[in-house]
């Protein structure tokens, strides 16, 4: 993916779909290329994981490698959402004008990425949950009751577009909101 840096992309590469998985979580990239076939979990179980995780990662723009031109293993990968399917060996002005095509379109689609706002509370509170602690742990140690932590994550979630505690955490560490 040298190619990619050298257009001016920052590339974060992930060695098996299950680290894969987890830098999409923890840092929302604006496009994901994957492989088809993966050590640890394939490029299709990947997307569908990647779309379950809640509508602001549905909406990343999906572009698939394979090294065979299976047209059986297209419309499964299109079917599951992916936006493209490049055959192996890549085409570097292809991969390049896809990229170009799929970006300017989700900026179309959805316009810039409109800054998160989270209140002190709310992020003081998504870090002490990204630290592992529970409600109830959480209003101990910030001298508050667990309705109003409760309160506060349900808040959060509402202002990232999430279902749950740990999208919020990965997608507030993704925009910088809180650190580890």
């Amino acid at each position: 993916m040298e190619a990619l840096s050298e257009l001016g992309y920052t590339v974060e590469h992930a060695p098996d779909g299950e680290q894969g998985l987890a830098a999409i979580l923890s840092a929302r990239p604006d496009l994901v290329i994957c492989d088809v076939r993966m050590p640890r979990m394939g490029g299709f179980e990947l997307l569908e994981k990647v779309a379950a995780a809640g509508p602001a990662f549905a909406e990343i723009p999906f572009v698939f490698l394979t090294a065979f031109g299976d047209r059986d293993s297209e419309l499964v990968g299109r079917r599951l959402g992916a936006d493209d399917y490049l055959t192996k060996p890549v085409d570097f002005e292809m991969l390049g004008a896809v990229i170009e095509n799929r970006l300017r379109r989700r900026l179309e689609r959805f316009g810039p990425q409109p800054e998160i706002h989270l209140t002190g509370r709310e992020r003081e509170i998504l870090t002490w949950v990204g630290r592992g602690k529970t409600s109830s742990e959480i209003a101990i140690i910030l001298g508050i009751r667990e309705r109003t932590v409760n309160f506060h994550c349900d808040q959060a979630m509402k202002r990232l577009d999430v279902t749950n505690r740990t999208q919020a955490v990965a997608t507030a560490l993704a925009h910088g909101l809180i650190t580890r």
